[in-house]
């Protein structure tokens, strides 16, 4: 048996690196998962620019999948060499934040993200995944890696985005970007039953994903305004809700102005790459009287809510599969980073398999 493993991580901001690094022994309530697929993020290239401090040689990644390795003494009800995913919030259950339901807040702001902020990612060959108990949920065997792969992130947070608009049947609602969360966004409005879902996006591969996806109707922000395309769109009215996915002022700003009196903003764009503050225009504003709610929020985690997506996935009501554009191999982990900071060549999101 090995004793180290290939892991990609952070050599300093601005570069990462493949390098040997010990196999992780679990404690008590832990466990080790030996990586078979992985998902990149584009949070990870956020990081790597040096929107999150961390220290160099952090290792990064947060939606891996794989069969388990070795659990903690601790920990019951799992197998070795069972096939897992686990989330890219993995919440203790104990604290307040837990406890209240806020499980991606554990024990401070946004500190049930855990992965490659507080301890190394999991874009390796064995990964710890802490609170073993709550945090590993296994895999059914109709759902191939890949698919499960999607639940770690891509869908819990899309759809948290559907969730946290607050839609009923039949309402109309703006989705900025359609980036792989925003997609998941669009499916997530889709199930939930919005009659007219407004995809905001220029690419033409990924306007068409959206498309398949549920969207109704594609603005092209490169062709106008795209505020002003969406009142046209809904005849001056203006949606009920919107949803950010893209992490931008002027996208924040843009879902203020869409939304009608009484509407819902849903935030879940990574706004660290943009240091300065966001502003409230005053006017999108009501001067802060016109009973729009902002609701903000980091995907949920545990074992349940990845049984939940699981079970959509093994239904067959949703496939995120069409959004992986690219497969790598763990050796090529490089390269496949640098194609998602430049998005060269479509890309959407690669997938990672290890040997």
């Amino acid at each position: 048996m090995p004793e180290t493993m290939k892991s990609f991580v952070i050599k300093t901001v601005g570069a990462t690196e493949v390098v040997e690094k010990p196999i992780p022994d679990p404690g008590p309530e832990e466990a080790i998962v030996h990586t078979t697929a992985a998902l990149i993020c584009t949070s990870d290239v956020h990081t790597v620019k040096g929107a999150l401090p961390v220290p160099d040689g952090r290792t990064l990644g947060h939606e891996s999948v794989g069969v388990i390795h070795k659990l903690g003494s601790a920990v019951t009800g799992f197998e070795e060499g069972q096939r897992v995913v686990v989330c890219a919030v993995t919440p203790c259950y104990r604290c307040s934040a837990c406890q209240r339901g806020f499980t991606s807040q554990c024990g401070g702001p946004l500190g049930g993200y855990k992965y490659t902020v507080q301890m190394d990612g999991n874009m390796a060959e064995y990964f710890v995944v802490p609170a073993a108990a709550a945090n590993l949920t296994p895999i059914p065997e109709s759902i191939s890696d890949e698919q499960a792969a999607y639940c770690c992130d891509m869908l819990t947070t899309g759809f948290m985005g559907a969730e946290h608009a607050y839609l009923q049947f039949g309402e109309t609602v703006a989705v900025f970007a359609q980036g792989p969360v925003g997609l998941c966004a669009t499916m997530g409005a889709h199930l939930m039953g919005a009659g007219r879902i407004i995809a905001v996006e220029s690419r033409p591969e990924r306007q068409a994903l959206a498309k398949r996806f549920g969207a109704t109707d594609i603005v092209d922000f490169t062709a106008g305004d795209p505020v002003e395309q969406i009142m046209d769109l809904t005849n001056g009215e203006g949606t009920d809700a919107a949803i950010e996915a893209f992490g931008f002022p002027q996208t924040f700003e843009a879902c203020l102005r869409v939304t009608k009196a009484g509407g819902r903003v849903s935030n879940i764009g990574y706004h660290g790459e943009n240091p300065a503050p966001l502003q409230l225009p005053l006017d999108a504003f009501g001067l802060g009287m016109n009973d729009k709610a902002i609701h903000t929020g980091l995907c949920p985690g545990g074992s349940e809510r990845m049984k939940r997506l699981l079970r959509l996935l093994e239904s067959g009501r949703i496939d995120p599969t069409p959004m992986t554009t690219h497969t790598f191999g763990f050796d090529r982990i490089g390269e496949a980073f640098e194609m998602m900071t430049t998005k060269a060549d479509g890309i959407v999101k690669p997938l990672i398999t290890f040997p």
